[in-house]
């Protein structure tokens, strides 16, 4: 071989090794990151769209904004409620994404393999250990394969099971902190609603107050100049006058700070101005009596408990799925191959196989994994049993804080009503005085400061009575609003907020059901006069007992009446009916003996006493306490 085909030769048996560098060179250089920082115009890109999308999709204020308005805007518009809403979805998408994890694995498998020469050998003798000369192979230099692989491990399905309880469980955590966040919306944008209203509502009296307040400041000081009053007197009522505008404007503001917050709970962009509708001042419930039955309903309902209860269920699940990891590990495989080898003498074959694993060593760590969840289980319970005692607290100090607001919004009102009539009797009797238009204007900063003072009372006292119904954990709204456009969202929370004002406390929370409804029918009276009477008796004794009356959506409560006249007295007898939550059909008779042809009272009193014999079925069977 002469000396040029050497050369080539060697260059030839070297060119996958350069190859094989380069490549190498390659990979190396790719993998190399380069920190880059976000530039201006990023950054500038990315604040545009989030603010053109923090306000898309929302309903624009054509008109002064009601207090159920504002809380269905901030259900509907409220960025952190969407957020809550997004982690439920997203606890969800993850609990069904690990359901999964529980089936099966089936493995698809292709592949192709090629080689530039014939693979083989010679082979050697076991017994008498001689060496076949002969090369001989059993592959093709290209072929291809392909097949499909079941495996089930039984210890995987058992972990996976209890991963995919645990990841249930989250859901249902997001699920309680979203109803958390919209018992804080309403409790938020009660108080922001109620301070906007009394600010918008005395602006104008302030301003006109204030800017007399200036003038008579001006006067006072260029009297006291000119001797035309005493310095003493001149000195003293500018103090009071600098007092009243000082606290006058300390209310203003507050309350006026209200309107933003407002704004914010209802994501509407800044620069947008609106008005706050005009909203008649209810009679707030009476503070509660029973506060033990208050805290009974707290413990119940609060969401932060029920996460709780969720998280204890989880940690059952963490311990089962480590007693499961100590255990063998059982391997089920089957699989259907195929192999274009030419040289086989089977091209396709089903195989499948049982293997089991056991490490050991985990065993030794059993007592310290007990140990470990007998503390966590401890944990778990100290830090319940601490949540319990403080919603107990925050129950007692939300219900006494209420009944204050009461008392303070009564004096408040007292106070504003005595400051207005003495303003009014300065501002009748002023004389051509100085000292005398002076102090009429003192007053009457005096009675527009007490009026601030009045919405302020009246608003913490709605605040207070919020936080109350937040501390009990009362949803605000059944959970099945997301649908409703803003127009029928605002209805039904009008409709919540007007049923929670009348009887607040005897609510009970949407996760356990509704008061119970019944709808009164009466048979065998055919006075339709009588028929009135008796509807509306029943439904003030049914009131008394928590028992309320829906023509349309409550359950029917037949009242039955028969009777048979015999020997001058008429033998009576009231048939009720009513289908339980079961849905069973229940009945109850009472029977009574009344003169015959008595007056309407009687048949009315014999359908009370019915009602009263038979008061504690009707409960249990409608499910009341």
């Amino acid at each position: 071989m002469s000396k040029q085909e050497n050369t080539f030769s060697g260059v030839v048996r070297a060119l996958p090794r350069t190859l094989v560098a380069l490549a190498a060179a390659a990979v190396v250089t790719g993998c190399s990151v380069t920190p880059q920082a976000v530039t201006q115009d990023q950054v500038r890109d990315r604040v545009k769209a989030d603010t053109a999308r923090m306000y898309v999709d929302q309903a624009p204020i054509n008109a002064p904004i009601s207090m159920e308005e504002a809380v269905a805007r901030a259900l509907k518009y409220n960025l952190d409620y969407r957020l809550k809403k997004m982690e439920s979805a997203l606890a969800q998408g993850l609990t069904d994404y690990a359901s999964y994890d529980m089936l099966p694995q089936m493995v698809a498998s292709a592949g192709y393999r090629s080689r530039n020469n014939d693979s083989g050998g010679v082979s050697k003798g076991i017994v008498d250990g001689e060496i076949s000369d002969r090369a001989t192979t059993s592959d093709e230099r290209s072929r291809s394969t392909r097949g499909i692989e079941f495996s089930w491990n039984v210890l995987d399905f058992g972990v996976s099971y209890y991963r995919a309880r645990q990841q249930g469980d989250q859901f249902l955590i997001a699920e309680e902190r979203r109803r958390k966040v919209v018992q804080n919306l309403l409790q938020d944008v009660r108080a922001a609603y109620w301070r906007a209203l009394g600010a918008q509502r005395l602006n104008a009296q302030a301003d006109d107050i204030l800017q007399r307040a200036s003038l008579a400041l001006s006067r006072s000081r260029e009297a006291e100049t000119q001797k035309i009053i005493p310095p003493g007197l001149a000195l003293a009522y500018q103090r009071a006058l600098l007092d009243a505008t000082t606290l006058l404007n300390q209310r203003r503001q507050d309350l006026e700070f209200a309107k933003r917050e407002l704004a914010a709970l209802m994501n509407v962009p800044p620069g947008l101005d609106f008005k706050v509708a005009e909203a008649n001042e209810t009679a707030l419930p009476a503070a509660p009596r029973d506060v033990t039955k208050l805290e009974d309903m707290a413990l119940l309902q609060r969401p932060e408990l029920r996460e709780e209860d969720l998280r204890k269920r989880i940690t059952a699940a963490e311990a089962n799925k480590q007693m499961l990891s100590i255990l063998p590990g059982i391997t089920l495989t089957y699989g259907r191959q195929r192999d274009s080898n030419a040289f086989l003498y089977n091209n396709s074959w089903s195989e499948g196989g049982a293997s089991l694993a056991w490490n050991l060593m985990r065993l030794v760590s059993i007592p310290a994994m007990k140990d470990a969840q007998k503390y966590q289980e401890q944990t778990d319970e100290a830090r319940r049993m601490a949540l319990s005692m403080a919603i107990l607290t925050q129950t007692r100090v939300s219900a006494e804080r209420y009944r204050m607001a009461l008392e303070d919004f009564r004096l408040a009102d007292q106070a504003s009503q005595v400051d207005t009539r003495l303003a009014a009797f300065t501002k009748a009797s002023v004389t051509a005085k100085l000292d005398s238009e002076l102090e009429a204007i003192r007053t009457q900063a005096r009675a527009v400061l007490g009026q601030y003072q009045r919405a302020n009372a009246y608003a913490n006292a709605h605040i207070a009575f919020g936080r109350l119904y937040n501390t009990l954990g009362f949803d605000p709204i059944a959970d099945d609003f997301e649908a409703n456009d803003l127009p029928q969202l605002t209805g039904r929370v009008k409709a919540h907020l007007q049923a929670a004002e009348k009887d607040a406390f005897a609510l009970s929370s949407n996760l356990f059901g509704r008061a119970a409804s019944v709808h009164v029918n009466l048979a065998g009276i055919a006075d339709p006069v009588q028929q009135v009477r008796m509807k509306a008796l029943v439904t003030e004794l049914l009131g008394r007992h928590q028992i309320t009356t829906d023509a349309k959506g409550g359950v029917p409560l037949n009242l039955e009446f028969q009777s048979a006249e015999a020997h001058g007295v008429e033998k009576a007898s009231w048939t009720l009916k009513v289908t339980d939550e079961a849905g069973q059909a229940q009945q109850a008779r009472f029977a009574t003996t009344i003169p015959a042809n008595a007056r309407a009272s009687v048949y009315e009193s014999s359908l009370m006493a019915a009602l009263n014999a038979n008061l504690g079925d009707i409960k249990s069977w409608l499910n009341v306490d």
